[in-house]
Parts: C-alpha cells; sequence; structure tokens
C-alpha cells in the first residue's frame, strides 16, 4: 500500500473532515471498552496495561478490538523498561567479551528497539502530543453527535 496510512472515519469526523473527501460509510466499529489484560504480560506490562486503558478509556479512544495492539505497547513498555534498568547498571559502552575493546551495550540497541516499537504504537492510540493534537472530541463524551443523529433521523 502506498501513501500515507487512511485515517479512521471517526477521526476524520471528530476533525470536520477537513479535506472535503466521501468518508467511509462501511468502516468497522468495534465495541468501545477496555479489553481484557493478557494473562502473559509481565509484571510491569500489566502496570502499563492498567495506566494506559484507563487513559486510553478516558479520552474515548480505546475498543475491545485493539487488545492486540495495546499487548504489544505494554511488551514494549515492559523491554524498554528492562532494557534501561541494565544500561544504567552497566553503561552505554561495555567491553566485548572477547578481548574486552569497548563497544556499545547490547541494552542500548533493545531499549532503542523497543522504544521505537512504543512511538509506533503510541502514535496509533494518540499518546502523542502531536497525534493528539489531530484528533478532537466533543466536550460532552455522552452528547449526541451529528453523524448520530443523522444516522437516527435517516
Amino acid at each position: 500500500m502506498r501513501g500515507r496510512k487512511p485515517k479512521p472515519t471517526v477521526l476524520k469526523l471528530l476533525d470536520g473532515n477537513p479535506g472535503k473527501r466521501p468518508l467511509n460509510d462501511q468502516e468497522p466499529h468495534p465495541p468501545q471498552g477496555i479489553p481484557n489484560r493478557p494473562d502473559w504480560l509481565d509484571t510491569e506490562a500489566q502496570a502499563e496495561w492498567d495506566r494506559v486503558t484507563a487513559e486510553l478509556s478516558e479520552m474515548g479512544l480505546l475498543t475491545l478490538a485493539d487488545r492486540a495492539a495495546l499487548a504489544a505497547y505494554c511488551t514494549a513498555w515492559s523491554r524498554w523498561v528492562q532494557a534501561e534498568d541494565m544500561v544504567r547498571k552497566f553503561g552505554t559502552i561495555v567491553k566485548s567479551p572477547e578481548k574486552g575493546f569497548p563497544m556499545k551495550s547490547p541494552y542500548l540497541s533493545i531499549a532503542d528497539q523497543a522504544l521505537e516499537t512504543m512511538r509506533k504504537l503510541m502514535v496509533e492510540f494518540g499518546l502523542t502530543p502531536s497525534s493528539r493534537s489531530r484528533i478532537r472530541v466533543s466536550p460532552g463524551g455522552d452528547e449526541v453527535d451529528e453523524l448520530d443523529r443523522f444516522l437516527e433521523t435517516g
């Protein structure tokens, strides 16, 4: 697929459809809610799951279909935290095992890869300042919006 990733219709509607292009009226609408937390997440990932799902739910940006992406984000978070702990412990430069030459810590590479994975997933969920600035939500989350009103009245 070429070009930019398409923006979800709900976000286009919240933005007022600035491009005035036709909206996808057949886009799936997963049910809102907090997905069940996977049992296999480690303690650090579970704590991040609890924190981030509460925030996303409060913003109205979380659906039950987001479980796998959230689990991936939380796993990357945990990996990043663990790798950063090891970088703090051993430093960014370590001695090579064979001849003792200075080399970049392997934990630094792990931390960088986990951070990149987290960054990509944070953008998907609107968890960065720039991605959040592209999302508009109505002030009263319980109010019926224009699309719902249209769909109800026909």
